[in-house]
């Protein structure tokens, strides 16, 4: 599995990529983090607004700060 954080490296996007690591270290899941901060790699996933989580090129959350437990919940479904 590939953890990918969208951002141009604010704290908000580097506290997601922070609780996305805890959510899937809790989950015990096979996995690497992706930082992605180039912004025509963002534009090119259709994020319109950071910080932005995707799972192996799916995006599944933009513009919000997940919790390590709504981050938890989006990796087990």
């Amino acid at each position: 599995m590939k953890i990918q954080i969208l951002g141009m490296g604010c704290p908000k996007c580097e506290k997601l990529k922070a609780n996305a690591v805890e959510a899937a270290d809790g989950l015990k899941l096979d996995y690497t983090v992706e930082k992605i901060s180039d912004m025509a790699e963002i534009m090119k996933m259709n994020v319109m607004s950071t910080p932005a989580l995707a799972v192996d090129g799916k995006v599944l959350s933009t513009g919000k700060l997940l919790s390590v437990e709504e981050i938890g919940n989006l990796l087990k479904s």
